[in-house]
């Protein structure tokens, strides 16, 4: 593990009250010193919804960004800032649900056994309102949205509602997630218009590959404690071919968003968008080194910047 706390048989939860503040934050936090900083009272729901780590809100968002912009309605800035806000609430509501249905789980994994709801430190009861109110912030984006898109927006809930129990009955937990955290795809196309939804599958299938490929890498920090406490995975799955695996879902989402962009403009000119994100997840499963605790992680959060290549590409392809 590249961040071990403790082994999961020694690291009790009514240790974990004894704690400093800043090991009461999960080591791949990209904000301890600032999350350290905010009042007891309000750190563990912070930490619980994830606002310690944008990586989050910033993959549900560009999925969002990339039917906005594909769709050659223009910038639609209002529009993406509502998305944008819709995707820090869902997300935090997300991470609140995994981590009520996950408790059991997260107390036998090192990197996930001081969480909120795992260590005791916030209430199941206290869980379930701060999600509620995760989910009051969603419903005021989903009012935003034209009546097709909230339907399609509305469809993902079923899924989302069965994810954390995926990893218990299949070893593809990533391909469940891939489903659900790039349903912004289309539900940013649909915001814009209701036609062409071949462009819009194909998008979101390239989405989907995207997903797959940068939630195996970030379970990589997890596989020995996941095999010994029966948490499935792709990165378990694939074992010494997880890099091929890797680079095979970067190749089919580059596959499938060439496609999305050749429907809506048949022009060679246009995949030339695509070369820059190509080009990033070459280097990504060319470099990814599965046995470096901190190369994973790394790897994983320089998807923030996937994104944007891709959602770069989607706007000048889309309103060119």
């Amino acid at each position: 593990m590249p961040f071990p706390l403790a082994k999961p048989s020694t690291l009790r939860p009514t240790s974990l009250w004894a704690l400093r503040v800043t090991d009461t934050i999960t080591p791949d936090s990209e904000h301890r010193g600032l999350v350290g900083l905010l009042p007891a009272s309000l750190r563990d729901y912070a930490l619980l919804a994830r606002f310690d780590r944008p990586i989050g809100w910033w993959l549900l968002f560009w999925p969002c960004a990339w039917g906005v912009w594909l769709s050659g309605a223009g910038l639609q800035w209002q529009m993406i800032l509502w998305l944008l806000l819709g995707s820090i609430a869902m997300r935090g509501a997300g991470c609140v649900y995994n981590d009520i249905v996950d408790a059991d789980l997260d107390r036998q994994v090192a990197r996930t056994a001081v969480r909120p709801v795992a260590s005791g430190r916030v209430s199941l009861r206290a869980a379930w309102t701060w999600l509620l109110v995760l989910c009051a912030v969603g419903l005021l984006v989903l009012l935003q949205l034209r009546w097709e898109a909230q339907l399609v927006a509305l469809g993902s809930l079923a899924l989302v509602a069965a994810y954390p129990f995926m990893k218990r009955i299949t070893h593809w937990p990533q391909a469940w997630l891939g489903l659900v955290f790039t349903w912004g795809a289309p539900v940013g196309w649909m915001a814009m218009r209701g036609d062409r939804l071949d462009v819009m599958a194909a998008l979101y299938a390239g989405a989907f590959f995207w997903c797959m490929a940068y939630d195996t890498i970030y379970a990589l920090q997890d596989r020995e404690d996941d095999a010994l406490v029966g948490i499935r995975s792709s990165a378990l799955r694939l074992g010494d071919h997880v890099k091929l695996g890797v680079s095979g879902f970067y190749a089919a989402s580059v596959a499938c968003l060439a496609l999305a962009f050749w429907l809506l403009r048949a022009d060679w000119v246009a995949l030339l968008a695509l070369i820059p994100a190509a080009a990033h997840f070459a280097w990504q499963a060319s470099t990814l080194d599965p046995a470096d605790g901190r190369n994973p992680l790394e790897r994983f959060r320089s998807n923030r910047w996937a994104g944007a290549l891709v959602a770069a590409a989607c706007l000048v392809v889309g309103n060119a």
